[in-house]
């Protein structure tokens, strides 16, 4: 085992096992940032699985896994908040390892699907599944995927120049997704009113009455990207450093940024189908994320342990905050994106 002395100003690595063909290295410094964000996850899921009209004690919560809470404890917890609880951590762990994949293959703090307009595409997708032929759940989430993966390929193709640069991408993303919002809105207005207005709530980015036959479906869906991602994640690393020291090292960079452009937009579909498009999280969490570690480029863990926390706590906050009412959790997480998006922008511009 080879170590190096732990200096908390920066990145530490510990070497943990070298081979041929395997070399795990450990991020001190992203290990104490996970635990806290694990921590605090759960402490959020907890408090949200007790709490609400219906109070329910730690010791029944716990109960409830076991199946002797009890009476309507039991319920309320598995079959009413558990999904939701769920839903919000997936979820956000989904946004937040989105965001870091276009975040790191466009090598800006912009480029989150959210910014760039395949929240946008995979909401038109499933909108025009909604309010065309009224589908059902499995419908929707197929229409969702295509209309993202059809956003990110035309993104892509438009940006396409000797390579998918990354500010290239970011502009035309931008104006994707305007004309796309636009898009969105007409269809709204020419829908009925109560197609409408379901459209228009579910457009806002909601985990309101989801159960556990929608939930448990995108989570799978998540997980097995999720995973996916992951095993390509060095490759994404390499790519940060530019095309050419990638492909000297063996990455060939067209074909792995398409894989990953493909893993992001699955990611960003399956939590839209859902819950819609929540807004400002992938954009967030990959930062802040980077910011606590002080790692060179994104990290996919802590950025995915960011997005958990960012979206349960939003959640969390939709419930209580105007209680009994029950807010949209995109409403929450736009007013927190909003502030983060002014700051970042000031911040970039103190730089340059």
């Amino acid at each position: 085992m080879n170590s190096s002395r732990i200096d908390f100003g920066r990145p530490t690595h510990i070497a943990v096992n070298r081979s041929r063909s395997l070399s795990v290295r450990l991020d001190v410094r992203s290990i104490l940032v996970c635990v806290p964000l694990v921590m605090g996850a759960l402490f959020v899921a907890v408090v949200s699985l007790a709490t609400g009209d219906f109070e329910v004690t730690l010791p029944q919560v716990l109960q409830a896994f076991t199946g002797d809470a009890p009476g309507l404890a039991q319920t309320v917890v598995m079959e009413w908040r558990l999904p939701r609880v769920l839903s919000a951590l997936v979820f956000g762990a989904a946004l937040g390892m989105s965001g870091g994949i276009f975040q790191s293959m466009t090598r800006n703090p912009l480029g989150s699907p959210d910014i760039i307009g395949f929240n946008t595409g995979a909401y038109t997708g499933a909108l025009l599944v909604m309010l065309t032929i009224g589908g059902s759940y499995l419908q929707i989430a197929a229409g969702a995927l295509v209309g993202g993966i059809l956003t990110a390929a035309a993104v892509y193709l438009l940006a396409f120049r000797r390579g998918a640069q990354g500010f290239r991408l970011i502009i035309i993303g931008i104006g994707i997704s305007a004309m796309l919002a636009a898009f969105n809105h007409w269809l709204i207005l020419q829908a009925e009113l109560e197609a409408a207005m379901a459209a228009a709530l579910w457009g806002a980015g909601s985990l309101n009455g989801i159960t556990w036959e929608q939930a448990a479906p995108a989570a799978t869906v998540v997980v097995l990207v999720s995973l996916m991602t992951l095993g390509v994640s060095r490759q994404m690393q390499i790519l940060e450093m530019g095309d050419d020291a990638a492909r000297a090292l063996g990455v060939r960079a067209e074909p792995t940024r398409l894989g990953l452009l493909i893993l992001g937009v699955a990611l960003t579909a399956a939590v839209t189908a859902v819950a819609g498009p929540i807004a400002f999280v992938a954009l967030a969490a990959p930062q802040l994320a980077r910011r606590l570690t002080r790692s060179a480029g994104i990290t996919l863990i802590p950025a995915a342990l960011m997005g958990a926390f960012l979206l349960a706590a939003s959640d969390l906050a939709a419930q209580r905050m105007v209680s009994p009412i029950q807010l949209p959790v995109g409403v929450v997480t736009v007013c927190i994106g909003g502030i983060y998006l002014v700051w970042l922008l000031a911040s970039e511009a103190r730089k340059s």
